[in-house]
C-alpha cells in the first residue's frame, strides 16, 4: 500500500523539477514545459498551449501567487481534481522519491506483535506509514486520538489477511485486462481498485473476530470528547476499510459518519462509492444526490469536489440504464473541470450507448489528447467510429488500444465483431482467441469463435468451439446451433453454389413474385411493417400497454413553453423523457433498457428534436408511441388523439388543429416509412390551415393506406402471428423453427410463385 506521504511527495518532485527559479511557483513558462515533458507522444501547438495554460491559471486562480505563478498546493489539487495521473507523470519524468526517512517518505515496516496496544509505534512512524488521502487538507484526519484508531485497524487488517492467507482464502485477482469504468479514482476509488480486486472469505471464524474488534473500534469513535471528533473516526475507518476493499464494512461507518454531520459532504459521497461497488446503484445514486445537495448548500467549501461528484453519479446512473441523464452529470463535470479527461471520455462512452457517434468522437478524442495513452478512451472511440462507418480508421484505434493494453477485452472482442461484419472471418476468430487467453469462460467470445470459423469454412473446428461454448453455458441457442450443423454434416447433397456441404437454393427476381389476391400485403408494405415489428421487439414497447400513455399525461405537469416558431408546448429536455420512458418500462433490466433508449434516439427523437435542442414536444412524442404500444387498435388510435389533444395548441377541447394532425402523420411515416420521410416533412412548415378536426375525421386520415399509417394493420396481423410459435413449420434448408408470420407458396397454371402474409 502507498505510503501517507509518497502521492504528495511526488507533486512536491515535479513541482521541484519545473520550479527552476525556485521562487516557490511555476509561472508559464515552468508549466508548459511541464506540460510538455509529461506528454512526450504529443505534438503541442502554440495555441494549445496557450489555452491549457489560460484553463489552468483561470481555474485554479485561488492558488496563483503573482507572477510567481501555481504554488505547489495549487498543483497537488490539479491531480486531486484529476487533471492528470501522477504516478504516470511522475514515471515519465524519470523521478524518483527521495527514501530519506527525515523527509517523511520512507516506507517503515509494521510491527507483528499479537498485542495492539503493543504494536503501537512511535508517532513519526505512525504518520510515514499510513495511507496519502490522510494528510490532504480536503479529505484528511483532523484528530490525533482518530490516528490511533487508523493504526490499530491496520493492525487488524494486517493479522486478517496473514490469517486469511495462510488458510488460501485470501485471493488477490489481477484484473488488469478489464476495461477501466472510468471512476474518479482520486477521490472515489482507489488507484489500485480498477486494476485488482481483493476478495475477502466472510464467513470464517478469522472474519467473524475481525468484525467484533471493528465494533470495538466504532465504539472508541462514537465515545469521542466531541460530535466532530467522532465523525472524524468513523471517517477514518471507513476509508481505511475502503482501501483494502472491505467495502460492506466501510459502508457501515459512512453512514455512521452521515448521522453525525448530515450536511458534509464526504460521507454521502463515501457511502455513493461503496454502495456503487456493492452492486446498488440506485442507492449510491440517492447518496450522490445528497451529495450533490450539499455541495451546493455549502458555496466554495465543497467545489473541488463537485466534479467527482457528478462523474460518479453519472456512473450510478448508467448502472441504472439511464445514459442520457448520465450524460448530463458527465458535461457539468468537464465544464468545471475541463482537464477531467475521465469525464469526457465517460461522456464519449455514454453518447456511443446512446448511438450519438459524432458526439461521441468528438468528446473521446478530447479525452484521448489530454491522456494520449488511455486505452479505454481509444476503445470506445474504435466503437464510435465503427457506428459511422469509418471501418478502417476504427481497426486502427482498436490496435492502438491493444498496443496500449495488449490483454484489453473489450477491444479485443469489438475488433473481433467489426472483423465479422467486414466478413473477414479468420481474423475475426483470431481476436476472439485472444480474448479467450485472458478471460477463458468469456462464453460469447466463445461462440464467436464458433461463428466466425464456420464463416471462415472451417466447420470441424466450429463445431469444437460450439462444443467449448455449451460447456460454458446451457444457453438455448447453442443447442441449437450445434443442432444446426449437425443437419448441414448430414446434407452431403451436390450443389449449385452451396458450401460446406448446404443444400442449394434459388435466387428468383422479386419481379416473378405476383400477389394471390387483394388481400395481399404489397412487398414494400410488408418490409415496413417489419422493420416496424423489429424495432418494438428491440424497445420492447410491444409489453407496455397504451393505457400507460393515458396515465402519464393525466399524472405529469409538463410547464408549457415556447419554441422557436413561437407556439406553445409541453416540451422537455431528453433526460427528463428518459425519466418517463423508465416508468413506461420498469420491467425491463437496466441493460435492456439502456438499448432501448439507444433505438428510440435513433428512430424517433433524432426526427421529433430536428434542430438538436435537446428538447422534445412530450405530446407528441406520446402520440407517436401510442400506435406501438400493446392493446386494441381503437385505444391506440384513440390515445394518440387524446396525446395531441393534451398539447397546449389542442388542450381544453374536443378537436385538434387539422395541421397538428397533418404534422402528425407525416412524423410518423417520416420515422417508420422513412422512403417517403423528408419530403413529406417539409411540406409541413408553412402550414396556416386553421380548421379543426373530430376523432372520426382523424381516423379517417389515420387509416388511409397511401397518405396515413394504414400500415397498422399490417403491423397488427405480425404481431397476432408471433404467437403462432408450435406448428412444426420448419426451414428446409437450416432445419430451424419457423415462427410467427409465415408466407405460403401457391402455383398456377403458368407455374408461378407467389407469396402471401
Amino acid at each position: 500500500m502507498a505510503t501517507r506521504g509518497s502521492r504528495s511527495e511526488k507533486v512536491k518532485r515535479i513541482f521541484q523539477q519545473f520550479d527552476t527559479n525556485r521562487d516557490g511557483g511555476l509561472n508559464r513558462d515552468e508549466m508548459a514545459a511541464l506540460v510538455v515533458a509529461v506528454n512526450p507522444r504529443v505534438k503541442f501547438s502554440d495555441e494549445q498551449i496557450n489555452a491549457i495554460l489560460d484553463e489552468v491559471f483561470r481555474t485554479y486562480g485561488e492558488f496563483i501567487d503573482g507572477e510567481k505563478g501555481l504554488t505547489y498546493d495549487g498543483l497537488l489539487r490539479t491531480y486531486d481534481d484529476g487533471a492528470g495521473d501522477v504516478d504516470r507523470d511522475f514515471d515519465a519524468l524519470g523521478l524518483e522519491l527521495n527514501f530519506d526517512e527525515n523527509k517523511g517518505a520512507s516506507i517503515v515496516s509494521e510491527a507483528s506483535s499479537s498485542s495492539i496496544a503493543d504494536e503501537r509505534v512511535i508517532e513519526s512512524q505512525k504518520k510515514q506509514r499510513t495511507v496519502a488521502w490522510a494528510v490532504s487538507p480536503h479529505h484528511g484526519i483532523v484528530f490525533d486520538d482518530t490516528w490511533k484508531l487508523v493504526d490499530d485497524l491496520e493492525i487488524l487488517l494486517k493479522r486478517l489477511k496473514a490469517k486469511q492467507a495462510k488458510d488460501a482464502k485470501f485471493r488477490n485477482d489481477n484484473f488488469d485486462a478489464y476495461s477501466d469504468a472510468g471512476w474518479s479514482r482520486e477521490l472515489g476509488a482507489s488507484a489500485e481498485l480498477s486494476e485488482k480486486r481483493v476478495y475477502w472469505e466472510e464467513s470464517g471464524p478469522d472474519y467473524a473476530l475481525f468484525v467484533k474488534e471493528l465494533g470495538a473500534l466504532r465504539s472508541r469513535a462514537d465515545g469521542a470528547r466531541s460530535r466532530e471528533e467522532a465523525f472524524d473516526g468513523h471517517m477514518a475507518i471507513g476509508r481505511v476499510l475502503y482501501e483494502h476493499q472491505l467495502f460492506k464494512e466501510a459502508l457501515i461507518c459512512f453512514k455512521r459518519s452521515c448521522e453525525l454531520q448530515p450536511m458534509d459532504v464526504r460521507p454521502h459521497f463515501r457511502a455513493g462509492n461503496c454502495l456503487y461497488v456493492l452492486g446498488k446503484s440506485k442507492e449510491a445514486k440517492e447518496e450522490f444526490l445528497l451529495a450533490l445537495e450539499s455541495a451546493e448548500a455549502g458555496g466554495n467549501q465543497w467545489g473541488y469536489l463537485l466534479p467527482q461528484i457528478y462523474v460518479n453519479l453519472g456512473i450510478a446512473l448508467e448502472g441504472e440504464g439511464m445514459v442520457l441523464s448520465a450524460c448530463e452529470y458527465y458535461r457539468e463535470a468537464a465544464i468545471l473541470c475541463p482537464t477531467h479527461y475521465r469525464a469526457l471520455k465517460l461522456l464519449g462512452s455514454a453518447l456511443f450507448g446512446v448511438g450519438e457517434y459524432r458526439a461521441a468522437v468528438k468528446a473521446l478524442e478530447e479525452a484521448i489528447f489530454m491522456k494520449p495513452d488511455y486505452a479505454d478512451a481509444h476503445c470506445d472511440l474504435a466503437s464510435a467510429l465503427h457506428g459511422m462507418g469509418e471501418d478502417e480508421r476504427a481497426i486502427e484505434v482498436f490496435q492502438k488500444a491493444i498496443d496500449l493494453k495488449p490483454g484489453h477485452v473489450d477491444a479485443l472482442y469489438n475488433l473481433g465483431g467489426l472483423y465479422m461484419d467486414l466478413g473477414r472471418f479468420q481474423r475475426a476468430s483470431e481476436m476472439y482467441t485472444r480474448v479467450l487467453a485472458v478471460w477463458p469462460n468469456h462464453w460469447r467470445a466463445q461462440l464467436n469463435k464458433a461463428v466466425s470459423l464456420l464463416g471462415a469454412g472451417e466447420t470441424e473446428e466450429a463445431k469444437k468451439a460450439l462444443k467449448e461454448a455449451l460447456k460454458m453455458t446451457n444457453r438455448v441457442e447453442l443447442h441449437d446451433a450445434i443442432y444446426h450443423l449437425k443437419q448441414l454434416q448430414k446434407k452431403k447433397v451436390k450443389t449449385n453454389g452451396g458450401t460446406n456441404g448446404e443444400a442449394a437454393f434459388v435466387i428468383m427476381d422479386p419481379s416473378k413474385f405476383k400477389t394471390l389476391g387483394e388481400k395481399t400485403t404489397l412487398r414494400q408494405d410488408l418490409g415496413n411493417a417489419l422493420q416496424i415489428r423489429a424495432f418494438q421487439r428491440l424497445t420492447r414497447l410491444n409489453r407496455c400497454e397504451v393505457d400507460l400513455l393515458k396515465k402519464e399525461m393525466n399524472e405529469t405537469d409538463v410547464p408549457v413553453s415556447y419554441s422557436g416558431s413561437g407556439g406553445p408546448q409541453k416540451s422537455i429536455r431528453k433526460p427528463n423523457l428518459e425519466e418517463v420512458l423508465r416508468k413506461l418500462l420498469n420491467f425491463l433490466k437496466p441493460e435492456t433498457f439502456q438499448g432501448a433508449v439507444k433505438a428510440i434516439n435513433e428512430k424517433i427523437l433524432s426526427v421529433l428534436d430536428e434542430t438538436g435542442s435537446g428538447r422534445v414536444d412530450l405530446g407528441m412524442f406520446y402520440a407517436v408511441l401510442a400506435p406501438l404500444c400493446s392493446g386494441p387498435p381503437d385505444k391506440r388510435k384513440r390515445i394518440a388523439f387524446d396525446a395531441l389533444l393534451w398539447r397546449p395548441v389542442n388542450e381544453g377541447g374536443s378537436h385538434i388543429r387539422k395541421v397538428d394532425a397533418v404534422q402528425y402523420i407525416k412524423l410518423l411515416r417520416a420515422i417508420f416509412i422513412p422512403s417517403h420521410g423528408a419530403s413529406e416533412m417539409l411540406e409541413v412548415h408553412g402550414e396556416t390551415d386553421t380548421s379543426m378536426v373530430s376523432f372520426n375525421e382523424f381516423l379517417i386520415m389515420f387509416n388511409d393506406p397511401d397518405w396515413g399509417f394504414g400500415i397498422l394493420s399490417t403491423l397488427l396481423k405480425l404481431e397476432t402471428g408471433d404467437r403462432n410459435r408450435h406448428e412444426r413449420h420448419v426451414c428446409s434448408v437450416c432445419r430451424y423453427p419457423i415462427i410467427g408470420s409465415r408466407f405460403k407458396e401457391a402455383q398456377q397454371l403458368e407455374t408461378t410463385k407467389m407469396l402471401y402474409l
